[in-house]
Parts: structure tokens; C-alpha cells; sequence
């Protein structure tokens, strides 16, 4: 699986093991920075994998990028009988396979807080997010909080662990995908589902769990303009986001509605 990695110098393993064969055998030590928005995992076709939205050190996280193993660059591969894209049949394979690369590949490659590894996820790459990725490994990770933009899916497998104090927020637009505006407020609703078992209250699910489809955009157009200025626009306030004071064409990410363009309107419990 290829990847890509924007940490300062200082931070990577051969960098910090000094002289002798380029750091030759040498373990990662615990760093002081945690990871990026990303482990970012990009729509399909890759777009934003090759963009590197989060690319640079922000809000004490650094950037890393995943790019899927599938041909077609798809999270969770693709079924030929489906056309609605949200079949994903190599979802429990390819977030078992980045499990294997954030636990043993990169702390080969550069030092981190593992108690620190944050996601975003962009289209396709939220269905594995959200689909696969959280609800399997989110607790053995530690995950701190994710971003899901412009995609979402119910867990499609066995929930493994306690995920309920994962802070979450949903992002998407007024006239996003038809079928990711029915499946997105499925995995809005099936995560408080999670919360709510594990005995959490409205208000902590409220704090735990934003969502927002405010902005005026097509599919993933968060600043109502364009694909990848949109998801850089996320990127870019990936840390806000989770710390609830950001806002995203002046709507505030606190906002728990998520509202599309058709009918069947999604509301959160009110605080």
C-alpha cells in the first residue's frame, strides 16, 4: 500500500538514528506529534491522495495520505451487481491492511504519538471510514476523533471494542450524491445507536457527534465551489472541526442538522 507522509525531518526514523547505514534496523521512538486529519483516506479514483490535502504539520498533527490498494483506487473495492456505490466487499481486507500499516509499517518510518492518530475520510474513503475502519479498529487504534466528509455507511461488520467516545463529525452538502443522502443519516443514526448502548447521554452524544449539510455545494463542494477546493477547505479545518469552533462557509460545525436537498430530512436529538 502506498503512502505518503509530510512530518518535519527531525521526526523520521532514519533522520533520528543518526549516522550509520541510513537508521538501518532501527525502531520508531514515540514522538510528540499525533497524525493528521489523515490518515486520510481519499474518494475513489484517488484524487486526494495525490492532492495531499493534509499535507504539513497542523494543530500539532502531521499529514499522512493512504493510497488504496484496489485497481480502480477504491476503498472497499467495488461489486459489479451494485450501482449505487456503496457496496464495498474488501472493506474488512483493506482496513485490516491499514491497520497492519499504522500498528508495523509506520513506526518504521517516522515517529509518533500512537495515541494520537486521528482520520478524515473524502467519499469512497468515508464508506471505509465509517463502514469498516472505525467500527473494527477504531478501538484498538485509540482513534481521538474522525472527520467523515461528503460519505457514510452503517458499521458493515462486528463492532470490535468501545467506539462510543470517538469524536465524530459528519460533514456533507445540500445536493450531495441521492444515495449518500439516504446512507449518511443511516451511519449518523447507527453510531448514536452505538453511543446510546454504551449509556451515553443526548447531551454527550451531542458534544461527541456533529453533523452538518449545510453548505450550497454538490458532492464533497464544501466551499460551494469545486471537489478538491472543497476538500482541502475540510482539510484545512480538520483541527477546528473536532474542537467545535470551526465553520465551513460561515456554518458552524456545532450545528447537529443535517439538512439535503430531497426529501427525508435528518434531524439530531436537540440538546
Amino acid at each position: 500500500m502506498r503512502f505518503k507522509v509530510s512530518a518535519p525531518s527531525s521526526e523520521l526514523v532514519a533522520a533520528s538514528a543518526g549516522a550509520g547505514a541510513a537508521g538501518a534496523g532501527t525502531q520508531a521512538r514515540a514522538g510528540n506529534l499525533g497524525i493528521n486529519a489523515s490518515v486520510l483516506f481519499h474518494g475513489d479514483g484517488g484524487q486526494s491522495f495525490f492532492d495531499f490535502p493534509n499535507q504539513g504539520v497542523n494543530n500539532n498533527l502531521m499529514g499522512v495520505a493512504l493510497l488504496s490498494p484496489d485497481p480502480q483506487l477504491r476503498w472497499g473495492g467495488s461489486d459489479p451487481n451494485d450501482n449505487t456505490g456503496l457496496v464495498r466487499p474488501d472493506g474488512p481486507a483493506h482496513s485490516a491492511a491499514v491497520n497492519q500499516l499504522l500498528t508495523q509499517v509506520l513506526p518504521q518510518v517516522v515517529n509518533f504519538d500512537p495515541t494520537q492518530v486521528f482520520m478524515e475520510g473524502v467519499s469512497g474513503g468515508s464508506l471505509l471510514l465509517s463502514g469498516f475502519m472505525l467500527p473494527t479498529f477504531g478501538a484498538s487504534l485509540g482513534v481521538p476523533g474522525a472527520v467523515i466528509g461528503c460519505g457514510g455507511l452503517p458499521p458493515q461488520v462486528a463492532v470490535q471494542g468501545d467506539i462510543s467516545n470517538i469524536r465524530i463529525h459528519w460533514q456533507s452538502t445540500v445536493n450531495d450524491l441521492p444515495d449518500l443522502q439516504t446512507s449518511i443519516p443511516q451511519a449518523i443514526s447507527a453510531y448514536e445507536k452505538i453511543a446510546t448502548d454504551a449509556g451515553l447521554s443526548t447531551t454527550q452524544i451531542n458534544q461527541l457527534q456533529t453533523a452538518d449539510a449545510s453548505p450550497n455545494g454538490g458532492h464533497c463542494e464544501f466551499d460551494e465551489k469545486d471537489f478538491v477546493s472543497g476538500v482541502q477547505l475540510l482539510s484545512d479545518n480538520f483541527g477546528q472541526i473536532l474542537a467545535g469552533n470551526a465553520a465551513l462557509n460561515g456554518v458552524t460545525v456545532t450545528n447537529v442538522r443535517c439538512r439535503f436537498s430531497k426529501p427525508g430530512v435528518f434531524n439530531k436529538p436537540s440538546k
